[in-house]
C-alpha cells in the first residue's frame, strides 16, 4: 500500500477580494501544464498544484530519466467568510468546518481600488479586512475552548493527567484569545505540544497574506506596503500578486508568449510560482528526490522527517522492510554528475532509520520484505 500525505492551504478572504479569481488562476496555470504535470481537481473547490523546483529537472537530466514528476500541495477555495461567521452567519458553519481541515491559511486581502467591484465595508482597507477575518477565527476558537472546558473539568476530577494539562492550556489560551492574540503566538511548553495540537485551534494555523493588487501595481502599492508592515510585526509572510494578471497568464499555453507578456509588464516571473513556493515554506515542508531511468520524482516530507518517514511516503513496504537510505546531497549529485560518480567518490552515504533528511537529498531506499 502506498502512503499518502496531504498538505493543504486554505484560501480565505472577504467577498470581492479576488479570492476565487486567484484560485481559478492557480487551477488554470496547473491545467495549462497538464501535458507534464496533471492538475487534479479533487473536489470542486480543491486544486492540486505542482511545486516548481528547478532541482527536479536538473536531476532528471543527469539521470537521463524518461520523465520528471513534481511534488504538489493542495489549495482549497474556502467560501462563506463574512463578519459573524463564527456565529454561523452566511456560510459560517461550512466555512469553519472547511478551515479546520486545512494545514495553513492563505489570506487574500484586497489591495486595489475598483468602482465596479463593491467592497463589503464600502472602502478598501486591507488591515481592517484582516482584522475581521482574524477576529472571526479567534471568536470561533474561544467558543471551541468554552465547549471543551466543561468536559475537561469533569475529567480532572477523576484524576486524568492529560485533562489537567489540557485544562491548564485552555485556561491560559482563552484570555489571550479574548485580548486578540492568535493561538500561533501563544507559548506552549515542549511536553504539552501534542495536546495543544489536538485542540485544532484555527488561529494556531500558520498564515500567509496575499496582497491582490491591480494590473498596474504588480510590484506593490501603498495598500500592500501596509500589509507587509503588519505581517512583519506578526512574523508572517507576504506575497504581492495580481490575480487579474495571473488569470491572463493562465490563458497562455505557449512558454514564449507567457514570457513576452511578463516582459511587457516588467515582471520576472509568475506570482503564482512565488505563491506556491511560499505555501510550501509556510507548511514547513522539504523535498527529497528519487531518480532512475523511468522517472525522477520529487516527494514531500515535513522538516525533521526521518529516513523511515520518507520511505513510507513512497510505500509502506519501504518503511516496513527498511534497510538503509543511500543518500547523496543535491549539490554533490549535480557537481559530480550523478549516482555512479557519487558512489565512486564516496559522496553517497548509507543512512539509517534515524537519519534526518535535508532539503534536496537524492535517495535510493534499500528494503527487504
Amino acid at each position: 500500500m502506498m502512503a499518502t500525505m496531504g498538505f493543504r492551504c486554505g484560501i480565505v478572504g472577504l467577498p470581492n477580494v479576488g479570492k476565487s479569481t486567484l484560485f481559478n488562476a492557480l487551477a488554470g496555470a496547473a491545467a495549462a501544464e497538464a501535458a507534464n504535470y496533471p492538475f487534479c481537481t479533487i473536489e470542486p473547490n480543491v486544486g492540486r498544484v505542482p511545486v516548481p523546483d528547478a532541482r527536479l529537472l536538473r536531476v532528471a537530466e543527469i539521470a537521463k530519466s524518461a520523465r520528471a514528476v513534481p511534488t504538489h500541495i493542495d489549495f482549497v477555495d474556502i467560501a462563506g467568510l463574512v463578519s459573524g461567521a463564527s456565529c454561523g452567519e452566511g456560510l459560517g458553519n461550512t466555512f469553519l468546518s472547511h478551515i479546520r481541515e486545512v494545514d495553513a491559511i492563505v489570506h487574500v486581502l484586497r489591495c486595489f481600488e475598483n468602482d465596479d467591484i463593491s467592497h463589503v465595508s464600502g472602502t478598501v482597507d486591507p488591515l481592517a479586512d484582516a482584522e475581521i477575518v482574524n477576529t472571526e477565527l479567534m471568536l470561533a476558537d474561544l467558543q471551541s475552548l468554552e465547549r471543551r472546558r466543561e468536559g475537561l473539568v469533569k475529567r480532572t476530577r477523576g484524576g486524568d493527567g492529560d485533562a489537567e494539562t489540557t485544562l491548564a492550556l485552555v485556561d491560559r489560551a482563552m484570555p489571550l484569545l479574548a485580548d486578540g492574540i492568535p493561538a500561533r503566538a501563544h507559548e506552549v511548553s515542549e511536553g504539552a505540544e501534542a495536546l495543544w495540537r489536538q485542540m485544532q485551534l484555527l488561529t494556531a494555523k500558520p498564515v500567509l497574506y496575499v496582497c491582490n493588487v491591480d494590473e498596474n501595481s504588480a510590484a506593490g502599492n501603498d495598500f500592500s506596503a501596509k500589509v507587509e508592515a503588519m505581517a512583519a510585526e506578526q512574523g508572517a509572510e507576504v506575497v504581492v500578486i495580481s490575480a487579474a494578471i495571473e488569470s491572463e497568464i493562465a490563458q497562455l499555453t505557449d512558454a514564449d508568449e507567457k514570457q513576452d507578456f511578463l516582459d511587457s509588464l516588467g515582471l520576472e516571473g509568475s506570482g503564482l510560482v512565488r505563491l506556491v513556493q511560499a505555501g510550501y515554506r509556510l507548511l514547513g515542508l522539504i523535498t527529497f528526490l528519487t531518480a532512475g531511468p523511468k522517472e525522477t520524482r520529487a516527494r514531500t516530507v515535513a522538516e525533521g522527517a526521518s529516513a523511515v518517514d520518507a520511505a513510507a511516503v513512497i510505500h509502506t513496504d519501504f518503511a516496513r522492510g527498511f534497510i538503509c537510505a543511500e543518500t547523496i546531497a543535491y549539490v554533490d549529485y549535480v557537481r559530480v554528475g550523478g549516482e555512479l560518480k557519487a558512489k565512486e567518490t564516496g559522496l553517497m552515504r548509507q543512512e539509517g532509520h534515524d537519519y534526518r533528511l535535508h532539503d534536496g537529498d537524492v535517495i535510493l531506499f534499500r528494503f527487504n520484505v
